[in-house]
């Protein structure tokens, strides 16, 4: 099997090339507007560079009545933290090339996780950027719905997984959505 580091390079290069086709923001499949409710928070993020665009599933959320928040990065080793946000808010530069709220915007705890991934595996096995920033978001939030926004194409047969490793309830793909039984 090949090791992270190798299969994240891997995969970067694929979407690089991928994505200067794929244009469009993924659309937001009946399963995902279903299960979202008023007053629910969910985290989104702004896409870069390959990244899938989740624009169109936070314009979902926020016309079902959801509350929208991003992802505040401090750095690699401090934990990243969700931060309120409204559709048109502006933004400020956060490191690695991140767009993110102002530290002055309140933080709040999600009920929906959107979350870019580099793979992904048919047992929803997710590949990060390699800071476990969201791993350490999981963690902190179990009972959050954690859902990878990804290009069909990042689907591998099998991603290596540690200990700390979280496993998605979902994938949307410009495909379409993947789920467990129950999520």
């Amino acid at each position: 099997m090949i090791d992270k580091l190798a299969l994240r390079a891997q995969l970067r290069a694929e979407r690089d090339a991928f994505a200067i086709a794929a244009s469009e923001a993924i659309l937001a499949p009946e399963h995902f507007i279903e299960h979202l409710k008023p007053g629910m928070t969910v985290a989104t993020y702004v896409a870069i560079g390959s990244e899938a665009d989740p624009t169109q599933l936070a314009a979902a959320a926020a016309q079902a009545g959801c509350t929208l928040a991003l992802p505040f990065v401090v750095g690699r080793a401090e934990p990243l933290r969700f931060l309120a946000w409204q559709i048109g808010e502006p933004l400020v530069e956060g490191p690695f090339g991140l767009r993110q709220p102002h530290v002055d915007s309140p933080e709040i705890a999600p009920d929906v996780i959107l979350t870019p991934l580099v793979g992904f595996d048919a047992r929803l096995n997710r590949l990060g950027q390699g800071a476990a920033h969201y791993d350490r978001a999981f963690a902190r939030y179990p009972d959050a719905w954690r859902v990878g926004v990804a290009w069909a194409m990042q689907q591998v047969p099998a991603i290596p997984s540690d200990i700390w490793d979280v496993p998605l309830h979902a994938v949307i793909t410009e495909e379409g959505m993947t789920w467990h039984a129950g999520a």
